[in-house]
C-alpha cells in the first residue's frame, strides 16, 4: 500500500534525504579518486567519458527505479532475481555485488588515507594507516547499529558540493582548452575506456533501493530520484574534470591522481584551499564507507538468511547489526585498501558494477518495466563498456 503523500514523517526519508544518500554514495569517493584514471585514458575527452558513464548510470537508475516500484519492496538485483525464481543467478549476483562493495570501500578508504596523508605530510606509512583507521572507525559505528542519519548526510553532501563547485569555478575562470591535451592523445576509444574504467564513480545510486521502505511516498520519490541524483553527480564530475587541469596541469593530474583535487585546491587558494578539499574528501569518503558497509552488510545478511552464504553472516548483535557480515566485509576492504593500488581497485570495481548494472538493465527489459528505449540501450552500453574494459586489460586495445 502506498504511503500518503506530503511531507516526510519523522523517521521517514523525504526526497532531499534520498537525494543526499544517492549523491553521497556516488560522489563519496568517485571524483576524488578517479580523475587521474579517466584523464590518463581519455585525455582531453575526459569530461565526455563522465557524460557517457552518466548515461549508462541513468539508464540503470531508471531500470532500478522501475523494478523497485513494480515489486513495491526494498531490495536490489538479488531480490529481483530471487523473487523471479532465478535462484542460482541471484546467488551469483549477490556474491559479485558484495565483491564490488568491498572494492569500493577499499577505494574510499585508500582515498581517505591519501588525502589526509598528503595534507599532514609525514612518513610513507601514514596514508595506509589513515585508510585503515577510517574503515575501523566506520566498522565500529556500524556494529553499534547506527544507520544513516539523513540530516547529517544532507549536510555532508551540501558541504562537499559547495567546495567542489567552488573549485570548479576557480578552474573554469582560467579555462584554456589547450591545457587539457596530453602527449600521445588517445583516440575516441579512450573515451569509452575512460568511462568504463571509472564507472565505479557512479556506483552508489543503487543504495537508495535498500532504503525504499523508509521513504515517504516511496513510489513517487523512487520515480523522481534517479535523474536528479545521477544528473547532479554527472554535472559535478564534468565541471571538475574540465577545471582541475586548468589549476595544476593535466600531466600533474595523471601523475598525482590520488590527490589531484588537493593540489588543485592548493593552487587555487593556497593552504586554505588544500584544507577545504581535504575536509571535503575526508567527509565524503568516510560517509561513503559507512553507507556502503551499512547496505552491503544487510545484503549479506539477507543472502545468508536465504542459505546462499554462511549462516554466521546473518547473525545480529544486541544492537541489531549483522556483526559478522560487517566484520568480514570490513576486513577484506581494509586489506585491499592497504595493499592494493588505486588504479587496480577502481578498474576492478568498475568491472563488477558494469556486469551487475548491465544485468539489471537486461532484467528490466525482460520484465517489460520502465521505458524500453532507455532500458535496452542501457543494457547494451553497459555490456559493451564491460567488453571494452576487459579487452583493454588484456592489451587488445
Amino acid at each position: 500500500m502506498n504511503r500518503p503523500r506530503g511531507k516526510a514523517k519523522k523517521g521517514q526519508l523525504g526526497l532531499a534525504a534520498v537525494w543526499a544518500i544517492a549523491v553521497g554514495g556516488m560522489v563519496g569517493g568517485g571524483i576524488f579518486s578517479t580523475l587521474g584514471v579517466v584523464i590518463a585514458n581519455a585525455g582531453h575527452w575526459a569530461a565526455l567519458s563522465f557524460v557517457l558513464g552518466g548515461l549508462v548510470a541513468y539508464a540503470t537508475g531508471h531500470s532500478l527505479a522501475a523494478l523497485t516500484v513494480e515489486k513495491d519492496e526494498a531490495g536490489g538485483i538479488y531480490s529481483f532475481l530471487r523473487d523471479l525464481e532465478f535462484a542460482r543467478l541471484a546467488k551469483w549476483s549477490a556474491w559479485i555485488l558484495l565483491a564490488g562493495y568491498v572494492l569500493t570501500c577499499a577505494v574510499y578508504a585508500y582515498t581517505f588515507g591519501a588525502y589526509l596523508g598528503h595534507a599532514l605530510g609525514g612518513p610513507s606509512w601514514l596514508p595506509p594507516a589513515m585508510a585503515a583507521s577510517a574503515i575501523l572507525a566506520m566498522t565500529a559505528i556500524n556494529l553499534r547499529g547506527a544507520g544513516q542519519a539523513a540530516g547529517v548526510e544532507i549536510a555532508i553532501v551540501a558541504v562537499k558540493l559547495v567546495i567542489l563547485t567552488g573549485l570548479a569555478a576557480f578552474g573554469l575562470w582560467q579555462f584554456d582548452a589547450a591545457k587539457l591535451s596530453i602527449p600521445d592523445q588517445p583516440g575516441m576509444i579512450g573515451v569509452v575506456i575512460g568511462a568504463a574504467s571509472v564507472f565505479m564513480a557512479y556506483e552508489g545510486f543503487e543504495l537508495v533501493a535498500y532504503d525504499y521502505d523508509e521513504m515517504a511516498d516511496r513510489k513517487k520519490v523512487m520515480g523522481r530520484i534517479m535523474p536528479l541524483a545521477i544528473g547532479s553527480a554527472a554535472a559535478i564530475y564534468v565541471l571538475v574534470a574540465l577545471a582541475v587541469p586548468m589549476l595544476t596541469g593535466t600531466q600533474a593530474v595523471i601523475e598525482n591522481g590520488e590527490v589531484a583535487l588537493s593540489q588543485a585546491g592548493q593552487a587555487a587558494l593556497g593552504t586554505a584551499g588544500l584544507i577545504a578539499v581535504t575536509i571535503a574528501a575526508a567527509l565524503s569518503t568516510a560517509s561513503a564507507i559507512n553507507a556502503t558497509l551499512f547496505s552491503s552488510a544487510r545484503l549479506a545478511r539477507e543472502v545468508a538468511d536465504d542459505g546462499a552464504l554462511p549462516a554466521a553472516l546473518g547473525r545480529r548483535n544486541d544492537a541489531g547489526s549483522p556483526q559478522w557480515a560487517v566484520l568480514s566485509l570490513a576486513a577484506l576492504a581494509l586489506a585491499l585498501a592497504v595493499l592494493g593500488g588505486l588504479d587496480g581497485l577502481v578498474s576492478g570495481a568498475s568491472v563488477v558494477f558494469l556486469l551487475v548494472f548491465g544485468t539489471l538493465n537486461a532484467l528490466a527489459v525482460k520484465e517489460g518495466v520502465g521505458r524500453r528505449w532507455i532500458t535496452l540501450p542501457g543494457a547494451v552500453l553497459a555490456f559493451a563498456a564491460l567488453l571494452v574494459l576487459l579487452a583493454h586489460f588484456a592489451g587488445l586495445i
